[in-house]
Formats: structure tokens, sequence, C-alpha cells
């Protein structure tokens, strides 16, 4: 028999799309900061190509950063998260009403990445308050893996550097507060 309890916290990562990034950053970090406190990793902007979803929306060239907090935060807080990062969005609408940044909240732990989204899908988990959790990549074997669905990014060698990196910086966070992998 199971005895339920509370996993292990993670790292809280924000992944930021945005085609005006002159317009909103540093103000941005700062106010996700006030958030969520203290970010300590911030990649370069990466190519966002592998689909035109966020064109008209965001404007072009989209580019991504993923932002990752040095705060380890509680597994079942992501739907929280989630309306947080989407409270944001909607204070940095331009004058037209459209967002210019979409921030997609996800945890990493040592056995995967999940992001929050707003949009039901056959495997996507509800989390409550209009949120699902998104099993994007799973880590198996040394490596991350993709499922069906994961987006194709997700998967490609740049992405997929900056979450290892982050795990084994999550892993590094876990030993240190005497909290490692189980």
């Amino acid at each position: 028999m199971s005895t339920p309890a509370p996993p292990p916290p993670a790292t809280l990562i924000l992944s930021i799309l945005s085609a005006k990034w002159e317009a909103i950053w540093p103000g941005l970090t700062a106010r996700l900061e006030n958030d969520f406190g203290p970010a300590d990793f911030v990649s370069d902007p990466l190519a966002f190509d592998h689909t035109g979803y966020y064109d008209q929306e965001l404007g072009t060239p989209i580019t991504r950063r993923i932002l990752a907090f040095e705060r380890l935060v509680p597994q079942d807080d992501l739907a929280d998260i989630k309306l947080a990062a989407n409270t944001v969005e909607n204070e940095l609408r331009d004058a037209g009403g459209r967002r210019i940044v979409n921030l997609d909240p996800g945890l990493i732990s040592p056995e995967r990445l999940v992001l929050a989204t707003g949009k039901n899908f056959t495997h996507r988990v509800y989390l409550g308050k209009g949120v699902f959790a998104d099993l994007t990549l799973y880590y198996q074997k040394g490596d991350w893996n993709a499922l069906p669905w994961t987006f194709p990014d997700y998967n490609g060698p740049e992405l997929r550097a900056i979450l290892t990196q982050l795990r084994l910086r999550h892993l590094a966070r876990r030993a240190t507060a005497g909290d490692g992998p189980r």
C-alpha cells in the first residue's frame, strides 16, 4: 500500500515568448522576481520557429527565453503559478488588447518537466482552477525523452541542454537542502 505524501519541491521555470523584448525586458524580469523570488538563470534568446501559432498575436520574429528561479516550490503550487503568470500577461497587453508576451510556467524535478496550460487535451491532467499539467519531457537513462505530444522545440538540442543544466542545478540544490532524489 502506498502512503500519500507531498513530493519534494521542484524548480520553477518560465518559458517566455515575445517579439517585443525591447519593450518588456528587463522590467519583466523584475516583475517576475517580485512574484516568484530571485531568478538564478536566464537563457539567451532562442529562435521560436517551429510553429506560426503565436505570430499574429505576438508579432514576429518570436524568440524564447527560459527563466529559472532560485527558490524551490511545492509541486502543487503549479496552478496558482500559472494564474499569476496569466495576470502578468494581461497587464502587458498592447493598446489593441493583444498579448506581447506568453508566459508558460513549468516545474523541473529529477524525473520530468511539467508545463502548466489552460488548454485541455487528452494527455493533460486537470490541476484545478482551470489549469492542466502537461508532461512535456521525462528524464530516464541519462537523457530527456520526448512523448508523442512534446513540442518539437522542447525536444531540440538547445532547450534540452538548458533543461539538463537546470536539472543538475536542481539536484545540487536539493542535495544541499538535505533532500536528495527518492
